[in-house]
């Protein structure tokens, strides 16, 4: 499960509900763990889901707990020289850092070169770590 904070004057959870269930792996779950779910705040937010025909359980009030520390940034963490990178940062300094987000994402396989160049400067990687990370994505075709 994730949790997204979003700013509804920039994006509506409509559009954030569209964007996600159209970007979605989809597919069967092989255990009722990874199943997909909708999780809302409110009832509002429930009728949204339900209008959208969203094909997965639709919760509402449902507390949200993060997920066991070997689940947080998993591609990040089983890469040796981008996690070292990052090896002042606490488990709660990993799960919130937006740089260990986008390298995670990078690492699972999203993002192309030219956004990685865009972003490399930001990410405050050694020389090392940016070369390496640059030829993870360099074979990437979107």
């Amino acid at each position: 499960m994730f949790q997204v904070d979003f700013d509804p004057a920039r994006l509506s959870y409509e559009e954030l509900l569209r964007q996600i269930w159209a970007n979605r792996r989809g597919g069967p779950s092989y255990s009722r763990q990874y199943m997909e779910a909708v999780f809302c705040m409110d009832a509002e937010q429930e009728a949204t889901a339900r209008r959208l025909g969203i094909s997965a359980p639709i919760v509402t009030g449902a507390r949200f707990h993060l997920a066991e520390d070997y689940h947080q940034k998993y591609y990040l963490r089983h890469d040796p020289m981008l996690i070292t990178e990052l090896d002042d940062y606490t488990s709660r300094d990993l799960v919130e850092s937006t740089v260990a987000a986008r390298l995670n994402g990078y690492v699972a396989g999203q993002g192309t070169l030219g956004q990685l160049h865009d972003e490399l400067p930001q990410l405050g990687l050694s020389a090392a770590a940016a070369a390496h990370l640059e030829r993870l994505v360099a074979p990437r075709r979107r």
